[in-house]
């Protein structure tokens, strides 16, 4: 049964992070999103008003996030931040599946 990244933990998917959230430059807001969504939030994406998608826990002073934003011609450019684990990665892709599953396995890594 396809997910659609409203569910709470447990019922659309397993991830570790808790109480994190996807917002995308155009006012849309997912908690906990699972790949699906994620997917949906990116192929949402264009260069003219809604440009990036950018998730975090929801705390004040994170530790890590990761964003995708929109470059050209079906480029996407890929952050993704852990302070406590000393990794910044950057990357530029092209398959937006490809994207949303990447990130869904990097957020199942998280822990808050």
């Amino acid at each position: 049964m396809p997910t659609t990244g409203f569910e709470r933990r447990g019922q659309g998917g397993p991830v570790a992070a808790e109480d994190y959230g996807a917002d995308s430059e155009n006012g849309d807001h997912i908690d906990d999103p699972s790949e699906d969504a994620l997917f949906m939030l990116i192929s949402d994406l264009n260069d003219a008003d809604n440009t990036f998608v950018f998730i975090q826990p929801d705390e004040d002073e994170p530790d890590w996030f990761a964003s995708v934003a929109v470059l050209d011609e079906g480029r996407y450019e890929v952050v993704r931040r852990d302070t406590d684990r000393r990794e910044h990665d950057v990357s530029v892709e092209t398959a937006i599946r490809r994207i949303a599953g990447d990130l869904t396995k990097w957020l199942a890594a998280r822990t808050t």
